[in-house]
């Protein structure tokens, strides 16, 4: 027979141990308030009636003008009957209903002040009103005691009462915790059913159906499908691509490597322009599946990503000075993946190393997008070829060497970041690419 566990990681088991932790401790902070309460409000109700008795006697005593004697006595019957106790101090005579407190309350008689006091005596717990008073000039005390025993029994009796029904009254609510609980975990049951409707491909997107507090995670979770299956549709497309136009350069290059014709210099320089032109397009699908997308989760840290470029394009053009001009936080984190950066980064910089006299500055800002711009000294582009840079699907060089296949790329990948790129000439007199990624309120 297998034990009953409890998941101490489950959200259900934590949401009802806090619940039921705090019920509990409502329960019986309420409890005890009642109790000190319960005893405070009995305590001083019987002391407002102890007084008003006390002023019903004394009014009675300077009225009458009974006897002290025979009014104690009359006071002592009905102590018998409402357990209540006269000791009485007048013209040096102390009298009391029942001999047996008087020796106890004495020292009472001696304190100069109205006040209302508590006497405990073994088991017996007495409430005394003092009343001072003035009869015939002559001044007088008088002492009206309750047994407040009677009552401390009856208070407790009750007290015990609420306790079992403030236990009642927990059980009720852990109970109503647990059907809250449950009930509340009801959209989380049906995003993991629809998580595994997703898996099977019964549904493509999870339904936005759900509580405000789920909305992010839900629209979170769609975004990241988006991406994935755009990643899927462009692994698709660039096996498409490279099937297509690698086909036809491999069939010549084998029918020429088969076939029983010597190879000349004529057409070996053939063979030479067609593996180029296959190396060229595996170099642009390749580059374009390595770009991870916006949505990646991945940051890059300027100062070490762009460090690190330039210095790797500075062992490649030992000849060439690089500059990088990073903003004065050089430790700022912008949301684009680091390989993305050194991708995008990586096609301008070696255009201008290939091309550059001397000179190759890299500047970088970040002002709400990343602005990104690199120039070199050379012979740059005529202005009105410039428009036809990186024109989309131009993926040879073929009207001007060294600005034509690796830009192409670049315009291609800086979509996926919803980027811009503008060429334009330089101050040094070389090509200016400046690339623009809008990072809103990504920014770190």
């Amino acid at each position: 027979m297998s034990s009953f566990r409890i998941d101490r990681r489950s959200l259900r088991f934590r949401l009802l141990a806090w619940l039921s932790g705090i019920a509990l401790l409502v329960a019986v902070a309420t409890w005890l308030l009642h109790g000190i309460l319960l005893q405070d409000l009995a305590r001083d109700f019987l002391g407002e009636r102890l007084e008003r008795e006390a002023d019903h006697a004394i009014e009675q005593l300077q009225q009458d003008r009974l006897a002290i004697p025979m009014t104690l006595d009359s006071a002592s019957r009905s102590y018998q009957i409402f357990h209540h106790l006269y000791v009485l101090q007048l013209s040096g005579i102390t009298s009391a209903s029942d001999d047996r407190w008087q020796e106890i309350l004495a020292p009472l008689l001696d304190e100069a002040d109205d006040a209302l006091i508590e006497v405990k005596e073994d088991e017996r717990h007495l409430l005394v009103y003092r009343r001072r008073f003035t009869r015939d000039g002559e001044a007088g005390v008088l002492l009206v005691g309750e047994d407040f025993s009677q009552v401390e029994a009856g208070l407790q009796q009750l007290h015990w009462w609420v306790a079992g029904i403030a236990a009642g009254l927990l059980v009720l609510l852990v109970t109503l915790n647990l059907l809250a609980v449950n009930r509340g975990l009801v959209p989380l049951s049906r995003l993991r059913d629809q998580l595994g409707q997703l898996q099977d491909g019964e549904r493509e997107r999870l339904s936005l159906d759900v509580p405000a507090e789920l909305d992010g995670l839900v629209m979170q979770l769609n975004r990241f499908m988006d991406e994935i299956d755009s990643r899927l549709q462009r692994s698709r497309e660039s096996v498409a691509n490279l099937s297509h136009a690698l086909k036809t350069p491999l069939a010549a290059v084998t029918q020429v490597l088969r076939g029983s014709r010597p190879i000349d210099e004529v057409r070996r320089k053939k063979l030479v322009q067609r593996l180029e032109e296959i190396h060229a397009q595996l170099d642009v699908e390749l580059r374009g599946s390595r770009i991870a997308g916006p949505n990646a989760g991945r940051l890059s840290l300027l100062h070490r990503d762009g460090t690190r470029l330039i210095e790797m394009f500075r062992g490649m053009y030992p000849d060439k000075r690089f500059h990088l001009l990073l903003p004065e936080d050089s430790d700022q984190r912008v949301p684009v993946e680091s390989q993305d950066l050194s991708e995008m980064l990586g096609i301008v910089l070696d255009n201008a190393g290939k091309w550059a006299a001397r000179e190759v500055v890299c500047k970088v800002a970040v002002d709400g997008a990343l602005r990104i711009s690199v120039e070199d000294d050379g012979p740059g582009v005529a202005e009105k070829d410039l428009s036809g840079l990186g024109q989309r699907g131009m993926r040879l060089d073929e009207r001007q060497p060294g600005y034509g296949l690796g830009l192409s790329i670049l315009t291609q990948l800086m979509p996926r970041y919803s980027g811009q790129v503008r060429f334009d000439i330089g101050p040094l007199g070389g090509l200016r690419v400046e690339l623009t990624i809008p990072l809103k309120e990504r920014l770190m």
